[in-house]
C-alpha cells in the first residue's frame, strides 16, 4: 500500500474511533449506527417476505388456472355473470353501458362499447373460465362528451372457448 494511503487510512480510522467512542457523544452516535441498522435489516427481511410469497401466490394461481383448464369444473350461471361483469371493469371504459346475460356457459352480450374495445372485449370474456361461447350482439359507439353516439347495426359475432 503506498505511504500516503496508509497514512489517509489511519487517520480516517483514528477519526471514526474518536467519532463513535467519545465519552460525551458516542453513545448516542452508537445508538444511531445500531437503529439504523436494525431498520435496514427490517426494511431487508420485509421486501424478501413480500416478494417471496408474491411468488408463491403467482404458483398457487398458475396451478390453479392449469387444473381448472385441465378438468374444469361446471360453473353456475350466477357466479360466471358475475365473473363476466367482474372482467368488463377492467376491460372497457363503460361497463355499465353492456348487459350480460348467461345461460349454460353460453354468454350474450348486448348494448354498446367503443369500436376499439369490441375486440379485446371478446376476447377477454371468452377467456373466464366456465365461459363456453360468447355471443356480441353489442353496437359499436364512440364516447363524445360523455354520452354514446351509436354508430351502425350492431355485429353478430360469436367467440368458441
Amino acid at each position: 500500500m503506498h505511504p500516503v494511503l496508509r497514512v489517509i487510512t489511519a487517520f480516517a480510522a483514528g477519526a471514526a474511533i474518536m467519532y463513535y467512542f467519545d465519552p460525551v457523544a458516542g453513545r448516542r452516535r452508537r445508538a444511531m449506527v445500531r437503529d439504523r441498522a436494525v431498520a435496514t435489516r427490517h426494511d431487508a427481511e420485509g421486501f424478501v417476505r413480500a416478494k417471496s410469497k408474491r411468488a408463491v401466490d403467482r404458483v398457487h394461481g398458475a396451478l390453479a388456472r392449469t387444473r381448472a383448464r385441465i378438468s374444469p369444473e361446471p360453473v353456475d350461471d350466477d357466479r360466471l355473470h358475475d365473473r363476466v361483469r367482474a372482467k368488463l371493469g377492467r376491460v372497457v371504459e363503460r361497463p355499465s353501458a353492456i348487459h350480460v346475460e348467461v345461460r349454460d356457459g353460453r354468454v350474450v352480450l348486448t348494448g354498446s362499447a367503443a369500436e376499439a374495445e369490441i375486440e379485446e372485449l371478446l376476447d377477454a370474456v371468452a377467456m373466464v373460465q366456465g365461459v363456453r361461447e360468447v355471443e356480441n350482439r353489442l353496437s359499436m359507439g364512440a364516447l363524445a362528451g360523455g354520452s354514446e353516439a351509436e354508430a351502425g347495426a350492431p355485429p353478430q359475432q360469436n367467440v368458441q372457448h
